[in-house]
């Protein structure tokens, strides 16, 4: 990278930002990313320092990798942190110390995975396998579907995690709502096919993402920032859309930021896709467009193909930024997620601000058993 661009990249990047109660002091976020590194659900010392790192490299803000929710059917793994319960809490106390201490803030990104739960799976091995329909993303029949009482169960589970966050010193909360997990399974036709008032068109299946998101903003400050994970594609069904349009972009995104939303988080595999034809505008664009919302645009900044690639062993080669700069200097969106080079490099966000490019690795699955 050039000294120019280098001065560039600095300029763009470096703007602080207001997100509900924050202030960020620039416009890169950690993207959340799962590890499976806290046994028992419970985040120790070494995670604390791995999220601490990145915030000391420069990231404005940080998102954890998914937490799971206190319901018994939320995981599909005893590898991967809890939002509940005294011990994982506590885990997260020190977290929020370690990156407050190193000048970051963090959200924390609440999880339930839904019907990708497998049969038997920690931390809850008799729990259910529960979504909308009792409909794989895959389309085969799997698990069952939730009851009015599942319902209001998991709603409830999300507000009491929420208020969790809040106590344990976390910045704010993301609703993971993309990728096939439970809310996307109820925002996505194919898997759900519900005919009470959690079913049918497009803005009747947002109703259980808008009741979530209304729980959690009852049970935090009214400036405690609530982001909003979603997607159009899903682990397994990489062209599904829930939006095949502006217009229908808007019906979705509006019932969620009426009930509280504060920034849409719009997950992509690459950033540079135009999402509609007749614009160049991606996702995350067109989101902050219809919604009038705050965006985070994310997928395979700095590197050269996009994650599913990595686990086919195929490295992620290290690209120019330019094509984002572009972006972020005509405010197509307000904030920039990066995941596998920072995921890789605790200093990427440095050496890509010092010009110092020749300097990055490419990212390949190998780095995933050694992420320190």
């Amino acid at each position: 990278m050039s000294n120019s661009s280098a001065e560039r990249a600095k300029e763009l990047l470096l703007r602080p930002f207001s997100l509900g109660g924050l202030t960020l002091a620039n416009r890169i976020v950690m993207a959340p990313m799962t590890r499976e590194f806290s046994p028992n659900g419970v985040p120790g010392p070494d995670v604390a320092a791995y999220y601490a790192r990145r915030a000391a490299g420069g990231a404005g803000l940080i998102i954890t990798e998914g937490t799971y929710i206190g319901h018994d059917s939320a995981g599909s793994s005893d590898r991967v942190p809890r939002i509940h319960g005294e011990a994982a809490l506590a885990g997260w106390a020190d977290v929020t110390d370690e990156v407050h201490r190193a000048g970051g803030k963090i959200l924390s990104q609440l999880w339930h995975v839904g019907l990708d739960r497998k049969a038997g799976a920690p931390p809850v091995p008799e729990a259910p396998s529960i979504g909308p329909s009792g409909i794989a993303v895959d389309g085969t029949p799997y698990g069952r579907a939730m009851t009015q009482a599942d319902i209001d169960a998991v709603v409830a589970a999300y507000a009491a995690a929420a208020a969790a966050a809040e106590r344990t010193g976390f910045d704010g909360i993301e609703v993971h709502a993309a990728h096939g997990y439970l809310i996307d399974q109820f925002l996505w036709e194919q898997t759900n096919r519900r005919t009470d008032a959690y079913g049918g068109d497009l803005v009747a299946r947002t109703k259980f993402a808008a009741e979530i998101v209304a729980a959690c903003r009852a049970a935090v400050a009214r400036d405690f920032p609530i982001s909003f994970r979603f997607s159009q594609w899903k682990v397994g069904a990489y062209q599904a859309r829930i939006a095949r349009s502006p217009q229908e972009l808007e019906a979705l995104l509006a019932p969620l930021a009426d009930a509280g939303v504060d920034a849409f988080h719009c997950s992509t595999r690459r950033f540079h896709l135009a999402e509609f034809e007749g614009s160049d505008l991606n996702l995350a664009g067109w989101t902050k467009k219809v919604s009038g919302k705050p965006t985070i645009s994310v997928g395979s900044v700095g590197l050269d193909n996009e994650f599913i690639d990595v686990f086919q062993g195929k490295p992620g080669l290290v690209t120019g930024i330019d094509g984002l700069l572009d972006r972020m200097e005509r405010d197509e969106f307000d904030l920039v997620a990066v995941g596998r080079a920072l995921l890789g490099d605790p200093e990427w966000i440095t050496k890509v601000l010092d010009g110092r490019t020749e300097e990055l690795e490419s990212f390949h699955v190998g780095l995933l058993a050694t992420l320190h």
